[in-house]
Order: structure tokens, then C-alpha cells, then sequence
């Protein structure tokens, strides 16, 4: 897909990735609308230049907002970047499922709420790209971010039923799974934080920037998956190859992380 004069819609938009993607896809001449929470950062972001659309992605009004808001401004949505998303460090079989249902609203039914509003639209146009940003720990499970991991599963399985569903209305899907970004992740938690042997390596490490000219470059050329860096098919490979390997390997440092 050719990003000039497309209208992007991009979830998360404040910061980090979603932060990162509407200044690549500004460079490349796409009309912006950017959705999140934080009003101040959301306008340093736009700098000017894109529809501020300030509001909670777990909300249906405010998505509804934010598809409605898009429309009125552009006419249309072209590319939907489901970027907005959280963490949470804390065993599968501990976590309070209060927590666990919050930060599935966030990852998994926030950015599922977007895709059910935009695609009739995205129909009616016949074309559109629908983004979800997804994480190696989607392809991989980590055992210190088991339920973000499954989240992420979740994610990326919803992106590639969507390609097929929509492929004859000529709407591609495509996930994104970048390694560990250097954002503030981490400030947004919503429970516990990595092991030190994580927080502290530079294992798949990708700046924001990075990631996002990968998006960027992902939707011109209509892939089905980004992974990045792209050393992180390496690990996803072998995950597949040596699945009991990885597991002791990824299990080693989880109790390093319990026992520090």
C-alpha cells in the first residue's frame, strides 16, 4: 500500500510505538488521527499536524469517538494502527483476574473494538490495512509475562483470521512483534517487573523508531508479519526447532529473576 494521502488512525499515539508511527507515517504523507488518553503529549506528538483524539481505547464510546472523529475530518480510514497496550509481570496462577481482565480490555478487546468499527467503513471504500501491534512474546511465550504472552497469542490470531476474512474486501491485516522497545513500557505496568537478567540485556532490543519504520514498511509491502529486530525470527525459529530447549533455556531465567 502507498502511505501518501492515506488517512492513519493510530491507538497509543502518545508515546513509544504509536508515538514513533505517526511521525514515520507523517514522512511519508499520511493524514493523521491519533487516539490515547494523555491530551498533552497527544498534541506534542502532532505537533501541529493531526486530529488529537483524546480518549480510552477500552471505552466503546471513545473508540466510537475516534472512528466518528476521523471520518468527520478525513472522510475515511485507510490504516488502523492498533498500537495501545500494557504488561503485567506476575504468575499465571497468581495474578488477580481483575488485573488480568484490564489489561485484556487494553491488548486484546481495546484493539478489537477498533477493528469492529473501522471495517465496515474500510468496506465500503474496499481497502484498508488493519496493524496490530502484537510482540515476540506473542510468538514465544516468556514465563515472566505468561498472561501478556497469551494476550499477544491472542492478538496475533485474531490478525490472521482477520486476513482471511477480509482479503476479498481488499483489507489486509498484518502483526507486528517487535522485541523488547526501549520505551516506557515498564513505567505502565500493572503488576510486578521483569527479572533483572531481562530489564538490563540488550536481547532483541529496538528503538521505537526502529519498530516503527518497520510498520511503515511492513504496510507498503503488504507483509503478513513484522518481526523486529529481525534477528527475533532467529528466536521464534528456534522456539519452533528446539521447543523443549527454549523452554529450559527461558525457564533458567525465570528463576534466576525469583531468586534475585
Amino acid at each position: 500500500m502507498d502511505i501518501q494521502g492515506k488517512v492513519v488512525l493510530i491507538t497509543g499515539a502518545s508515546e513509544g510505538i504509536g508515538a514513533a508511527c505517526a511521525a514515520r507515517f507523517r514522512e511519508r504523507g499520511a493524514l493523521l488521527a491519533l487516539m490515547a488518553r494523555n491530551r498533552a503529549n497527544l498534541e506534542r506528538v502532532a505537533a501541529g499536524n493531526g486530529l488529537v483524539i483524546a480518549g480510552d481505547v477500552t471505552a466503546d464510546d471513545d473508540r466510537r469517538m475516534a472512528v466518528d472523529a476521523t471520518l468527520d475530518r478525513h472522510g475515511r480510514v485507510d490504516i488502523l494502527i492498533n498500537s495501545a497496550g500494557a504488561g503485567l509481570y506476575a504468575p499465571a496462577w497468581q495474578a488477580p483476574l481483575d488485573t488480568v481482565r484490564r489489561m485484556y480490555e487494553l491488548n486484546f478487546f481495546g484493539a478489537l473494538g477498533m477493528i469492529q468499527r473501522v471495517v465496515p467503513h474500510m468496506r465500503r471504500q474496499a481497502g484498508g490495512c488493519i496493524v496490530n501491534v502484537s510482540s515476540i512474546a506473542g510468538k514465544v511465550t516468556l514465563p515472566w509475562l505468561t498472561l501478556y504472552s497469551a494476550s499477544k497469542y491472542a492478538l496475533g490470531s485474531l490478525t490472521d483470521g482477520l486476513r482471511m476474512e477480509l482479503r476479498g474486501d481488499g483489507i489486509h491485516a498484518m502483526s507486528v512483534c517487535p522485541g523488547y522497545v526501549s520505551t516506557k513500557f515498564q513505567d505502565h505496568m500493572l503488576m510486578g517487573s521483569p527479572p533483572a537478567k531481562v530489564r538490563d540485556s540488550n536481547w532483541f532490543r529496538v528503538r521505537p523508531e526502529e519498530c516503527a519504520e518497520a510498520i511503515a514498511r511492513g504496510v507498503e509491502k503488504n507483509a503478513r508479519t513484522v518481526v523486529t529486530p529481525r534477528a527475533g525470527w532467529a528466536f521464534v525459529a528456534l522456539e519452533r526447532l528446539f521447543p523443549g530447549w527454549i523452554d529450559r533455556r527461558l525457564e533458567a531465567i525465570y528463576r534466576r529473576g525469583l531468586a534475585s
